[in-house]
């Protein structure tokens, strides 16, 4: 399974962002989304970015992945909380797939 993972910047440097996840430092390549500033977020898969993310999704986002995490290591998970902006709503098709012959 291929995972991306949201990554809070701290620093920043030509082409790069230095991003702390999970108590270390990682280099990120940023070419995909330009330019960052400390303290925003990105969606980072196999060292670069790939967007940027609000707080909040990212945060959601490290809660699913926890979960994911913890249920690998055969531990209790409330799913309800971590998938919690899932519950209770119908799956929807990205604005690209959406065509009037699929509504």
């Amino acid at each position: 399974m291929c995972v991306g993972l949201p990554m809070r910047v701290v620093e920043c440097g030509a082409g790069f962002a230095l991003c702390h996840h999970d108590g270390a430092m990682h280099s990120i390549d940023t070419a995909l989304v330009g330019d960052c500033v400390p303290g925003e977020w990105l969606m980072t898969f196999l060292g670069a970015a790939r967007e940027k993310m609000d707080e909040e999704t990212a945060l959601q986002t490290l809660a699913a992945t926890d979960a994911l995490a913890a249920l690998l290591r055969g531990e209790a998970v409330d799913l309800d909380a971590a998938f919690a902006d899932l519950i209770a709503r119908e799956p929807q098709l990205p604005d690209h797939l959406l065509s009037e012959n699929s509504l």
